[in-house]
């Protein structure tokens, strides 16, 4: 896949806001230190067109990132993050849940979680809330080359079985680095992007 172009098309906190062109949309979820921003500039081949920010919790909004006018990169809200308050944290859940519920266009998950540790709680909750809807999900271990290559059967297998993923289920070694990963993001993208529904 070539990336020729990007923009960010929407920001939304409300059903209301969202694109209504009926694009396919592909859906990023992850705590908030996982590496979000840096994932989308690695696939959109750009250095900092979604912003790193060394203050996690900084997204607070749903951003649309329209791509090649094809497809839409949703970045919602990362979770986990102790120091946004309670009623933000709810009004933030609640404002994923409904864009969750809402959007038919909707077609895969990408839930980052960080290789280099073993799955907290609440990407255990965000992975049952997403099966609870049916939704395609994809889980993408971002920070693959921070962790030496004698601990990764060990990371594996502690993903493999905190999720309690079978052998048919696999997830993304990814990393923003070396690009790892990306050709099989982009393999899945092409896949939803030519079929039918």
């Amino acid at each position: 896949m070539k990336i020729e172009s990007v923009e960010l098309a929407n920001i939304a906190v409300r059903q209301s806001q969202y694109p209504d062109d009926n694009k396919k949309e592909f859906l990023l979820v992850g705590r908030s230190n996982v590496g979000k921003s840096s994932f989308i500039n690695s696939i959109i081949a750009r250095k900092n067109f979604a912003r790193t920010s060394s203050k996690p919790g900084k997204t607070q909004t749903l951003n649309f990132y329209l791509i090649n006018n094809l497809f839409y990169l949703v970045d919602v809200p990362g979770y986990g993050y102790a120091a946004v308050n309670k009623t933000t944290q709810k009004k933030l859940g609640l404002m994923i849940e409904e864009y969750i519920k809402n959007r038919d266009n909707l077609k895969k998950v990408f839930l980052l979680i960080d290789y280099r540790h073993k799955p907290m709680e609440d990407d255990i909750i965000m992975y049952d809330f997403l099966k609870y809807y049916n939704l395609d999900i994809t889980i993408v271990a971002t920070k693959y080359d921070k962790v030496p290559n004698n601990q990764k059967p060990k990371q594996d297998k502690l993903i493999k079985e905190a999720f309690q993923l079978t052998d048919e289920e696999s997830f993304i070694h990814f990393s923003s680095l070396t690009k790892k990963g990306r050709e099989d993001i982009y393999n899945l993208i092409s896949e939803c992007l030519n079929t039918e529904n």
